[in-house]
Formats: structure tokens, C-alpha cells, sequence
């Protein structure tokens, strides 16, 4: 039976995903802003979720209809088979998002959809299942735009980035999922040295020790939301699971470098590569930026600098920024260099030329990944 997914991602990451699962095997599938549509079975639902590392969430879509009154939504809603995704037993939960609409009220339409849906439950079953926001059993994911309503299954749950090895966290910490993005468009293939001089919580050299390991992101998690479902299929699941650990690498070839000027942020990212599993795969270290020592070129240098978001930052993050340049031109020679920001103004201050600028979205702070060639 051929199953509908979307595929959710932050702007601007949308065709490495795509990528992502053409190297799944995935040739049917269209790049739309937010995410990737393909469609397949539900093995396909499980692979991609314990094997995609820049996706967000993957829907499975349910339907789509018309709707521009609280009617025409709960019939659309109630017309679904939800005997083969939920149990009286279970619990439910509607997220919703709408734009261009009749209906305005977000709250107003998770509210009318859930009714649909524990209605359908009761009169078939007799009793009907409870919401539970927090942590449900079914998440039902409503998108109404331009009075038209699409129904999904959140098939993931927790969300995909929330791997479950930053249980400590710095400030302001990257999201896993953007961290393997900005690896995957930089080129970093796990042939030469991966260099992050202020790693904070350690996100992006755990992320690049995954990849550079081959170790599927999901196997690191407890659970996913199509687990809970009533036609679970186990085998499946554990096939999948002992496919993916007979590929990763116990070790690996190249060094991948963390480096802050905070002892705390090197603890914390220290711990959080150890419950990732990959803690004696990369190095960290403690001291400031300027006396930075990278192995021999040639070699990727990814900088994540802070954006100054608060009053009063940007004056001092100024002279932060020219360090950065300063150590880009005196001890990355032959390095390729990027730097991932959200205020292009103090990315001047970097003093050089960027040959390639990305534009990315972490939440909804517009970035951009430049690119420096350090010859």
C-alpha cells in the first residue's frame, strides 16, 4: 500500500534533505519550502526516521479536502479511518497551522478536529480516547492554507533533531538536525579534519562523528511516535535497527576538533559526546580562539559564532568577529572555512571575502553560511 510523507526541515535545507533520501533510495519526491514530500510503505516511514539526520518531523498525510467552514472540517476530519491509527486505550494529541484561511483560530481548529476524531472513536468503539498534549500516543498534525486542509500523523513523535545525547545544554545551543545540515553543505565528507573553534555544547563535532561513523541518528533515541501505533510492526523495526548498527564504524579515520574558551561549554560538550557514543572520536579542548592549533591543512573550519540578539552585544561581538578573520588568514592556511551567522553586519567585520553565501533559517532567524577559501 503506497503511503504519503512530508518530510519537515528548517528553511533553506530543503534539497539536503532531498538528498538525504535519494541516498536512501528514494527517486519520487518533490522539494517544497519546509520540507520534501515522498511517498512508500511503511517501512519506508521507519527508515527514514531512524536514518535521516537534517529532517525535522515526517507526517504521514491522512487527507486532504476542502474546508472553509467548522463543518466541512469536522466532516473531513470524522470521514477518516482513525480505528486504524487509534484505540480508546490510546491518548491524542492536534497540533495545528493555518494561514490564508476562513477559519483563523488555530486553538478553534485543533479544538473541531479532535471532537471529529474522539466522536469517530466513540460511536465505533463505544468509549473514546483522552488528549494528552504532553506526550500522546497519536499526534494529529492539522495544516489549513487557503481553505484547504491537510490531515497527518506525526509518525515521529519527538522531534527528530532531539536525538538524545544533549541532555546539557550551553546557550543558545544549534539544533542537531541544522548542525548536520551545515556539515552536509559545507562538503565535509569525512576525508580530511573537521575543526569547530567554539563548539559550545559540542552539536556540531558529535554531529560530524555520527556522520564521519555512519551511525544512523535514530539509533541513539528511546522511541518514535509510529512505535505506539496499533499496526506497529516489530520485525520490521528490528530488522532495520540491526541494519543500521552492523554499519557503524567503531572507529574513525580523521581528527574532528572541538575548541571553546569556556572549561563549562568543553564539559558539557565532553558529557554529551559520551552519551552520543562517540566520545573517543573527538577532541576536545579549552583556551581562547587566538591561540588555536589545527592540524595540518587541508581541512574544513566551521565557525558558529554568536549573532548578538541583545542589546548591547554587537559592540564587543565586533571584536570577536575580527578575530575570527584574524585567525582564518594566520592558522587555517589551505583550510576551507565557514562561518554560520544571523547578522550579516558583524560578518563584515571578519575582514574577508566570502566565494559562497547560503541562505539558512535557524527558527526564525534569517542566516547565512558563507564560505572562505584560505589559500
Amino acid at each position: 500500500m503506497k503511503l504519503f510523507f512530508f518530510a519537515t526541515t528548517a528553511k533553506g535545507v530543503e534539497d539536503v534533505l532531498a538528498e538525504e533520501l535519494r541516498a536512501l533510495g528514494i527517486e519520487e519526491l518533490s522539494v517544497e519550502s519546509g520540507g520534501v514530500r515522498f511517498n512508500g510503505d511503511l517501512a519506508t516511514c521507519y527508515r527514514t526516521n531512524l536514518r535521516l539526520r537534517t529532517a525535522s518531523r515526517i507526517l504521514m498525510t491522512l487527507a486532504e479536502f476542502p474546508c472553509d467552514t467548522p463543518q466541512s472540517l469536522y466532516d473531513g476530519v470524522r470521514a477518516i479511518h482513525w480505528n486504524d491509527f487509534l484505540t480508546p486505550d490510546m491518548t491524542l494529541a492536534v497540533d495545528c497551522n493555518l494561514r490564508d484561511s476562513a477559519m483563523t483560530h488555530s486553538g478553534f481548529v485543533a479544538l473541531k478536529t479532535k471532537d471529529a476524531i474522539v466522536d469517530e472513536i466513540r460511536d465505533r468503539c463505544g468509549s473514546r480516547p483522552d488528549v494528552d498534549t504532553r506526550d500522546p500516543d497519536l499526534r494529529v498534525n492539522v495544516h489549513l492554507f487557503r481553505n484547504r486542509c491537510t490531515v497527518s500523523l506525526d509518525t515521529s513523535g519527538t522531534p527528530l533533531d532531539r536525538r538524545g545525547y544533549r541532555l546539557d545544554r550551553n546557550v543558545a545551543p544549534l539544533r542537531e538536525t541544522l548542525a548536520a545540515a551545515l556539515l552536509d553543505l559545507s562538503g565535509w565528507d569525512a576525508s580530511v579534519p573537521l575543526v569547530d573553534p567554539m563548539c559550545g555544547s559540542g552539536t556540531i563535532p558529535i554531529e560530524a562523528a555520527l556522520k564521519a561513523s555512519r551511525c544512523a541518528p535514530g539509533l541513539l533515541r528511546q522511541e518514535f511516535g509510529f512505535q505506539r501505533w496499533p499496526g506497529f510492526d516489530r520485525n520490521k523495526w528490528k530488522e532495520l535497527v540491526r541494519a543500521a548498527r552492523e554499519e557503524v564504524h567503531e572507529t574513525i579515520s580523521v581528527p574532528i576538533i572541538g575548541h571553546d574558551i569556556s572549561a563549562k561549554a568543553v564539559e558539557i560538550a565532553r558529557s554529551n559526546s559520551m552519551r552520543a557514543d562517540v566520545g573517543d572520536m573527538v577532541q576536545f579542548s579549552q583556551g581562547d580562539i587566538r591561540n588555536l592549533a589545527p592540524p595540518p591543512a587541508p581541512g574544513v573550519i566551521l565557525f558558529n559564532p554568536p549573532y548578538g540578539q541583545r542589546l548591547g552585544e554587537e559592540e564587543e561581538l565586533k571584536v570577536l568577529y575580527k578575530e575570527i578573520g584574524d585567525v582564518m588568514k594566520q592558522r587555517c592556511k589551505g583550510y576551507t572555512a565557514f562561518l554560520f551567522t544571523g547578522n550579516l553586519e558583524l560578518a563584515k567585520y571578519v575582514g574577508l571575502k566570502a566565494t559562497r553565501r547560503i541562505v539558512l533559517f535557524n527558527g526564525p532567524i534569517e542566516c547565512r553560511l558563507l564560505k572562505y577559501d584560505l589559500y
